[in-house]
C-alpha cells in the first residue's frame, strides 16, 4: 500500500475545506471499497480525510412525508431501521442482498453510492483500462467480459456499477444531497451516476470537492407490492450478474404506478421511465411484463462472454414483476429464487 497522510474532519465544512486544499485526497468512512482499491494500487490518494465523526448518521422523516438518510448511516443499521423496514422494504431487501453482514456493518449509505466497478481489468493495473488511465483502452471488450454491461456501454468502457442498494434507490426515485465549495445542492438519483461515454473515469456527476451528506426518499415506498431479485453465480456473497428492483401500485386490478430498475447490466443503475409508463393501466400479467422486459432491453448488446445476460435479464424482469404483483417479495434470508 502507498504512503498517505491522514486527517480527521471536524464537520462538513471542514471536510470540504480540507478536500479543496488537497484535490488528490479522498474521503474515507467505512473504507470497504477504497481500502481494497488502495491495496491493489488502483487508488493512490495523498491523504485520507476521515469523515466518520460528522453528524450524518440520522434516519429521519422529512416535512414532506419522506425519509432522509444521513450519508454515514451504516448499511446494516439502515436495512433494519423501522422506517425503512416498514415503509421502504424494497431498499431494506436490496441492502440485505449485498455483501456480507460484516461488510454491511462497516459500509455507509454515502459510500455505497460511490462504489467503483468490480471489473477485473480495472483492478489489474498491469492491463489497459480507460477508467484507471484514460486513453489506454478497454481490455474487457475483447477480454473476459462475462460480468460486463449489456446496456449503455461505449467503445471506451463496458464496466458495470456493483451496488445493490443503488438499484433500489433508483427505483424509489431518491435524491442525493451534496455539499461542496459552492452552495449545497440536490441531485436526482437518475442524474447522479454517469454512463461511460468517452469519459469512463468519472462515475458520478459530483463536482470536485463535493461530499454526499444525505439521501432522501419520497413518501411513496411501494411497501405492499415490491421485490428485489438478485441473480448471481452463487447464493452466498457475490455481485449481481443481473438484479431487478420492481415496485407496483394498483388501482383495482390495473397497475397505477410501476417502477423498474436493473443492476449488474450498466455503468449505472438502469431505469427507463418510458417503459414504466407503458405498464400503467395494464393488467398485471405475464404478457404485459414480457412486453415491458422486451422494451427495456431493446438496445441491449452482448459481448463474447455475456450475451446470456440479455435473456437472463428478460426472465428476471418478468419474474420480479410477478413477485411484486403477487405481493410475494424475494426472500434475502432464503436466497433461492422463488
Amino acid at each position: 500500500m502507498i504512503n498517505f497522510q491522514y486527517a480527521r474532519a471536524a464537520d462538513v465544512a471542514d471536510a470540504v475545506r480540507q478536500m479543496a486544499a488537497d484535490p488528490s485526497a479522498k474521503f474515507i468512512a467505512g473504507g470497504t471499497n477504497l481500502i481494497d482499491l488502495m491495496k491493489e494500487d488502483v487508488e493512490r490518494p495523498s491523504r485520507l480525510i476521515d469523515i466518520t465523526r460528522l453528524p450524518l448518521k440520522a434516519v429521519e422523516q422529512t416535512p414532506a412525508g419522506g425519509v432522509r438518510i444521513g450519508a454515514l448511516v451504516p448499511n446494516s443499521d439502515l436495512a433494519y431501521h423501522p422506517l425503512i423496514e416498514q415503509r421502504y422494504p424494497l431498499l431494506a431487501s436490496a441492502i440485505l442482498a449485498g455483501a456480507s453482514a460484516q461488510l454491511r456493518n462497516m459500509a455507509s449509505a454515502g459510500g455505497n453510492l460511490l462504489q467503483r466497478t468490480r471489473c477485473y481489468y480495472f483492478y489489474d493495473i498491469a492491463t489497459p483500462c480507460n477508467k484507471r488511465e484514460p486513453g489506454s483502452g478497454c481490455s474487457a471488450i475483447n477480454g473476459l467480459n462475462r460480468i460486463h454491461a449489456i446496456l449503455g456501454a461505449s467503445e471506451a468502457c463496458i464496466a458495470t456499477h456493483p451496488s445493490d442498494m443503488c438499484v433500489a434507490l433508483a427505483a424509489l426515485d431518491a435524491e442525493v444531497h451534496v455539499a461542496g465549495p459552492g452552495e449545497a445542492r440536490t441531485i436526482a438519483f437518475a442524474d447522479f451516476h454517469r454512463l461511460p461515454g468517452d469519459t469512463p473515469q468519472f462515475d458520478t456527476n459530483l463536482q470536485q470537492g463535493e461530499i454526499v451528506t444525505a439521501v432522501e426518499l419520497p413518501p411513496q415506498g411501494f411497501a405492499a407490492h415490491y421485490t428485489y431479485l438478485k441473480i448471481r453465480d452463487r447464493l452466498s456473497y457475490a455481485f449481481a450478474l443481473v438484479s431487478v428492483a420492481a415496485a407496483l401500485e394498483f388501482d383495482g386490478a390495473a397497475i397505477k404506478e410501476a417502477r423498474l430498475a436493473l443492476g449488474g447490466v450498466a455503468h449505472k443503475p438502469w431505469r427507463n421511465m418510458a417503459v414504466e409508463a407503458t405498464l400503467r393501466g395494464q393488467t398485471a400479467d405475464q404478457a404485459a411484463f414480457a412486453r415491458a422486459a422486451d422494451e427495456l432491453l431493446r438496445d441491449a448488446k452482448g459481448y463474447e462472454h455475456n450475451s446470456f445476460k440479455i435473456d437472463l435479464a428478460r426472465r428476471g424482469i418478468v419474474r420480479a414483476l410477478t413477485q411484486a404483483a403477487q405481493g410475494r417479495p424475494q426472500s434475502q434470508a432464503v436466497k433461492r429464487i422463488m
